[in-house]
């Protein structure tokens, strides 16, 4: 292993486990991602710190989900000890924009969604070449393939490895009884809101962004892709 130090961010006592078996640690939070070569990631937030921050590390991520294929707690002393031999997966990762103003980086998913309850919008989805789909529904997730086995999946979308901009958009209570789900690029994918009967809120990674008025646009760009290590304790995304 490298005698270089790995960063932990999210869970001090994982820090101290490592240092209990001697590696050299540099502990941040999700504020500050330490600047090392290799980042322990434990949690959906740390992963998230991780994808917004400027350095570009190998990332182990720890009980943040099947997407990313996280390890256990009590698997990340041998899990570190073999990062040099990892192989890596590159996890997409998205900037989004409302009306063409910044609403926050996407590692996991993206949705829209009706804030009163019982009542639908419309909404329409596009790529770069193509009308993907014009519904109406509670709201709509766009799913990366890291977030693909998460909200997305539980209503009924496919689970994804990563594979470029790919991603999945599933409609959420749609108003029709047999809904399609896509699994189209996520790059340039735009999403408006066709009706103004309620108020539609934007979360980004499950953090409230911003709203989106009618005939307003949200709209997904690819900023950069997520090295993260894959080893025998990293958990299956399909099962």
């Amino acid at each position: 292993m490298s005698d270089s130090p790995v960063g932990v961010v999210g869970d001090p006592a994982v820090a101290d486990r490592l240092r209990e078996a001697g590696v050299a640690v540099e502990t941040g939070t999700v504020g500050t991602v330490p600047p090392t070569e290799r980042v322990v990631a434990v949690g959906r937030q740390a992963m998230r710190a991780v994808a917004t921050a400027s350095a570009d590390p190998l990332v182990l991520p720890v009980d943040a989900g099947r997407g990313v294929r996280s390890v256990a707690r009590e698997s990340v002393p041998a899990a570190v000890a073999g990062l040099d031999e990892a192989d890596t997966e590159l996890h997409p990762v998205f900037d989004v924009s409302v009306a063409g103003v910044d609403a926050g980086t996407a590692l996991f998913d993206v949705t829209a969604v009706t804030v009163e309850a019982a009542r639908i919008s419309e909404y329409a989805v596009e790529t770069t070449t193509d009308t993907v789909g014009q519904f109406r529904a509670d709201g709509v997730a766009l799913a990366t393939p890291s977030g693909s086995t998460g909200y997305a999946r539980r209503i009924g979308g496919p689970v994804l490895a990563p594979a470029d901009s790919v991603g999945v958009v599933a409609p959420i209570a749609p108003f029709q009884t047999n809904p399609d789900h896509w699994v189209v690029s996520l790059d340039g994918l735009s999403l408006s809101v066709e009706r103004d009967e309620a108020t539609v809120a934007l979360y980004v990674d499950g953090e409230e962004a911003a709203t989106v008025a009618r005939g307003e646009t949200a709209r997904l760009r690819r900023d950069r892709s997520l090295r993260v290590a894959v080893l025998g304790e990293s958990r299956s995304r399909f099962r």
